[in-house]
This record gives structure tokens, sequence and C-alpha cells, in this order.
């Protein structure tokens, strides 16, 4: 018989250091807890000296105290909490730029933002588990939020809910991506280059459909009562399948084709370039979104320029709504594009 050996009984554990408070840091800084407070907390309207300020700071410093967010709130009667729902559609380098810069804008608003993972879409049900976070303004990105999740969010304490996408939502303030304009500036300059025959590449990832279809509108509207023709291309994001729709682009017969952004062209563009195919002398290529990487591309890629709110305007627009919740919604254009024109077109 398999006899399982006993176990020796678990050591005591150490003995934990106690969480610092700030009356901690008030002794060794030598200043009231009052004075604490306002040091960290950026209270403006207090008029400290900057030896004091220095002190206090390094006191919590050197004791490792940081200020306790929801007693903060408690006192304040509102949280500082921006709440950003992670999108339900795969990111780039230039959503994640745009986000970051956002982020540390609203940091030096002295608002802490925090990202809220989902697997599922940003809707009236999602909008429940945001509230239950109390924040002071929500950013959602993408669709799907609707007038009721606005209202279960504003009862909950949100002072401002804003909504990043193609229309507005009533009740939040809106900035409005238009992605039509990208599509008609691709489609427009590829006609003006003499291409009759474009293709245009509709991802296959889901999650991005609120995307590729406007843009595709885009290009379809910029061509529309000209002699030109355009195929739509739905393609997955694999070589493999990029090399099975070069394999058959003479039999397609376009002569150009728009692909969606910066990353769908590089793939395209070398399955097009293993197929023989010349760029831009058969086919010219035009992608989005004017990453690094498409100016390292030989020939050097065409590309549209999309043009975003700094994270400084939108922290802004944040800031204000949240002191004057009241406020009528306001609705901002905010997509622009630009075609820069590189080998590739």
């Amino acid at each position: 018989m398999v006899q399982i050996p006993k176990q020796s009984a678990p050591s005591s554990p150490a003995p934990t250091r106690p969480v610092p408070t700030s009356a901690d840091v008030a002794r060794l800084a030598g200043v009231s807890r009052a004075t604490v407070s306002y040091v960290l907390n950026n209270a403006g309207a207090v008029r400290i000296s900057e030896p004091t300020r220095r002190r206090v700071r390094e006191a919590a410093r050197e004791l490792g105290y940081v200020p306790h967010a929801a007693a903060r709130s408690l006192r304040a009667g509102q949280s500082r909490t921006v709440l950003m729902p992670a999108p339900a559609f795969p990111v780039g380098p230039l959503y994640s730029r745009f986000i970051t810069e956002l982020q540390e804008a609203l940091g030096r608003l002295d608002y802490t933002v925090v990202q809220f993972g989902t697997t599922g879409g940003h809707d009236d049900e999602a909008a429940r588990a945001w509230a239950e976070l109390r924040p002071v303004a929500v950013l959602v990105p993408g669709s799907g939020l609707g007038p009721s999740g606005v209202a279960v969010l504003k009862r909950s304490g949100a002072r401002a809910v804003i909504t990043l996408g193609p229309e507005s939502v009533e009740g939040a303030h809106a900035l409005l991506l238009d992605h039509e304009v990208v599509g008609h500036s691709a489609g427009a300059h590829l006609f003006d280059r003499g291409r009759r025959r474009i293709g245009v590449v509709v991802p296959r990832d889901r999650g991005l459909e609120a995307f590729s279809a406007p843009r595709l509108a885009g290009v379809r509207e910029a061509l529309h009562g000209t002699d030109a023709e355009v195929t739509e291309l739905p393609l997955a994001y694999d070589e493999e399948a990029a090399a099975r729709l070069a394999a058959r682009w003479r039999d397609l017969g376009l002569d150009a084709v728009f692909t969606y952004n910066d990353e769908y062209a590089m793939l395209l563009m070398r399955a097009l370039l293993d197929e023989g195919i010349r760029i831009p002398e058969e086919t010219a290529v035009v992608g989005a979104d004017n990453l690094v990487l498409g100016r390292l591309l030989r020939p050097r890629l065409s590309t549209v320029h999309l043009e975003l709110p700094s994270g400084c305007e939108l922290a802004e627009l944040v800031d204000r709504a949240v002191r004057d919740p009241a406020a009528a919604p306001e609705a901002h254009k905010v997509l622009g594009a630009t075609v820069v024109q590189r080998e590739s077109s």
C-alpha cells in the first residue's frame, strides 16, 4: 500500500508591514494631514510653498504611500475614474498611439484611466457592468451603445458619456468617425491616376465591419457616375489567403487596389510581387494609416493619412463634460483623410 507522506505544518506567515497612511506622511514631513492631502491631490486652490510640497512628496516616496482612490472619491463626492471599455475590434498602431496620448493627457488632468476588458459587444447590457465601477466618465469606442445604456451610466453617477463611432447616441457626447472619407480619398486618388478597374480589400476579421463597410462605400461614392468599376475583395489576414488572391489577380483584370489599411497593403503587395505582378505598372496600391513601415517597403507605399483628434483635445472635452454634466451633448466630426502619394501608385 502506498502511503501518502504527511506534509509538515506550514510555517507562520511573516508579519506584514502596516500600510502607510497620510498621517504617517504628515509626521515624517512635519506637516498636517490636510497639507498632505492638498499636495498629493494637486489641489490648486490652496497655496503651499514649493519646499513644503517637495518635503511631502519625498516623505510619501520614502514610505511608499499612495493616496486611496476610493477614499478620495468619497471626500470629493465623485470619482476621478475615466472608464475606457476595450475595443471590440482589432486595434492597430494608429489607434494605440491615440489611446496612449489620451491616457497621458487625462492623467495630467488628475483623472485615473481604467481600461475595461470585455469579450462582448459594447451594448446596453455591457453598460451595466461598467456602471458597477462608478466612473465619472466613460469613453466608448465603436458602436452598439444605445440611449438606455447611456441612461444607466448616468444614473450610476457618470457625469459624461462619450462615444467614438459613426453615429451620435442620444444623451452622449459624440466624436464622429466617418470612415467613408478614407475610402473616398483613396478612390478619388486612384481615379485621378488613370485607374479604372479598382479592387477594394474587405477584411474578414470580425469586428472590422464598422470600418471596412464605410471605406468600401466611400470608394463607390468617389467613383459613382464615372467609367470606373469597383470589385470587392474579401481577404483574411494571412499569407495563404493573400497568395490565393494574388494567383487569380490577372483573371480579375484589376489595375488598382485600395487595401483597407497599410497592414493589409503589406500583406497583399508581397503576394502580388511574388506572383510577378509589377507595382505600380500593372497594379497601383493604396493603403491607409500612414504607418512608418509603409515608407520602408519597396516600392514605397502610397497611403491615406488619417487625421484623428489629439489626445489633449479629447481629454479637455472629457474634463469640460465632467465639470458641466447638464450641458447639451456635443457632436464633432473628427476624422479627416488626405492621400500621401508614394511609389506604389
